[in-house]
């Protein structure tokens, strides 16, 4: 069986099951060396809807569950301010 990704983010925004997810990743500029930011948002599918927006959660990869969702949450880290 294939590893499942897991990814860590901060909900931006939820509608009906889907919550939308910003991912950041550090890398280094290949040529001034320094570290920068790198986002990419994804689709979560949020089937008991325990998430709102500035939720920060993690995520693991399964099945399509439509055209851009492949991923489900797996778990609350730390509520948001709201």
């Amino acid at each position: 069986m294939a590893l499942k990704r897991e990814i860590q983010g901060v909900v931006l925004q939820k509608a009906g099951d889907k919550a939308t997810i910003l991912v950041e990743r550090r890398v280094m500029h290949p040529r001034y060396h320094k570290f920068v930011k790198r986002f990419k948002k994804y689709l979560v599918h949020d089937e008991k809807n325990e998430t709102r927006a500035g939720d920060t959660v993690v995520a693991i990869e399964c099945r399509p569950l439509s055209a851009r969702k492949n991923f489900r949450l797996k778990a609350v880290l730390a509520k948001g301010v709201e």
